[in-house]
């Protein structure tokens, strides 16, 4: 038998005592603390796997600007290793400063720049993205375990023409994404070249 509200009884609601009804202090101070570890986990965490850089210079210009700022992947090159045309972040070999180039050649390589062209094992690479064809010539074979990089702006960039190969254990991510200024907002643009 089902009941109506005119015959069913309503219990009192009874007030909790005072004490029952705060939280007690360790409870709150505990879920402050845990709080404030997730908080510093997730920002480990996101660190551990995306950089911060801001371009300081004209090295890369015209594809990067000096002042804008870039997330970097720190962790692309645990799964693959870089490739031809990616625009890598990394520790300068022979002082303390992070620079960021594009790879032109990769171990095995032999790139020759003669006659404001380079080419890559024989092959002439299409650069759309280079400010100005480079003024230089070299001749350079890779070493397993190095790099070659250059700036996109060939003739005003302190890259691999100028003092020598990249070691890969340099190497600290690959470049993602313009954030700043918004107005500049964009995927950065790596090229890849059909070298094979």
């Amino acid at each position: 038998m089902a009941l109506t509200e005119s015959n069913a009884q309503q219990a009192p609601v009874q007030d909790l005592p005072a004490d029952e009804r705060q939280q007690p202090t360790e409870l709150v101070v505990r879920e402050i603390v845990e709080t404030l570890l997730l908080t510093f986990f997730i920002f480990w965490l996101v660190n551990s796997f995306v950089g911060r850089y801001r371009i300081d210079g004209s090295s890369m210009n015209p594809t990067l600007e000096n002042g804008q700022y870039l997330l970097i992947n720190n962790f692309s090159y645990y799964l693959t290793d870089p490739d031809h045309g990616d625009i890598i972040v990394f520790k300068h070999p022979n002082s303390d400063l992070n620079l960021i180039k594009r790879v032109v050649g990769v171990p095995g390589d032999h790139v020759a720049i003669q006659n404001r062209q380079i080419t890559v094992n024989g092959v002439l690479l299409n650069e759309p993205y280079i400010a100005a064809e480079p003024t230089y010539t070299g001749d350079w074979t890779v070493p397993e375990g190095e790099f070659f990089v250059l700036g996109d702006n060939r003739n005003s960039s302190s890259d691999s023409h100028s003092w020598g190969f990249l070691p890969e254990e340099n190497i600290i991510g690959k470049a993602v994404v313009v954030y700043w200024p918004i107005s500049d907002w964009e995927m950065v643009p790596h090229y890849e070249q059909p070298l094979n």
